[in-house]
């Protein structure tokens, strides 16, 4: 079957592409569908935010759609960035400047616990949509480490690990981050479906 994966954003799209190796499915993205616009990512939930990309690039592209809307949730920031993850710093998107502030709200906290979610969302070409979550607790720590993944990779240390997300072989962070977790569940919920010829 032919899936349409609702990003444009390519280290994402990596992701997605090596988890869900081994399936006969036919993975597209937004970036082949140029004339279709960004959805306006306006839900107050990781979850409305998903499923309004996955609805509306299934609509659009009258086939199956995937879709997720993912972030940060830090304990001492009430949960924040929370769905504001990618635009935190304000607009252009810029991960230096949001690691930077991040940093600063967190200058001289004790509590550094956080959280990575990943809410995805799967939707029919008619717009019915259901949604997976995944999950990867742990810590936000005071510097920048490693060169790999992207966003607060390099800050966040996943819990029961010592190296961050931007320090880990792709393989392994993979196989125990948020978006991991949360594609798997997919797999697991939607198998029959993404097997279909």
């Amino acid at each position: 079957m032919k899936l349409i994966v609702a990003t444009r954003n390519k280290h994402k799209l990596e992701e997605i592409h090596a988890i869900l190796a081994g399936l006969d499915v036919e993975l597209h993205s937004a970036l082949d569908f140029p004339e279709i616009p960004d959805v306006v990512e306006d839900g107050d939930t990781f979850e409305a935010n998903a499923i309004k990309k996955a609805v509306t690039l299934a609509h659009a592209t009258g086939c199956w759609a995937l879709a997720d809307d993912s972030g940060l949730e830090v304990d001492a920031l009430g949960g924040a960035p929370g769905v504001f993850s990618a635009r935190y710093a304000g607009e252009p998107v810029s991960y230096p400047a949001n690691n930077a502030k991040l940093l600063r709200e967190l200058a001289g906290q004790q509590n550094r616990r956080a959280r990575f979610r990943c809410v995805m969302a799967l939707s029919d070409p008619t717009g019915r949509a259901e949604t997976v979550d995944g999950r990867c607790e742990g810590r936000i720590i005071e510097e920048l480490r490693g060169a790999a993944g992207f966003g607060y990779d390099p800050l966040f240390v996943p819990e029961g690990f010592t190296q961050t997300f931007a320090e880990m072989p792709a393989a392994e962070k993979n196989a125990i981050s948020h978006r991991g977790r949360a594609l798997q569940a997919a797999r697991q919920k939607w198998d029959h479906i993404l097997k279909k010829s």
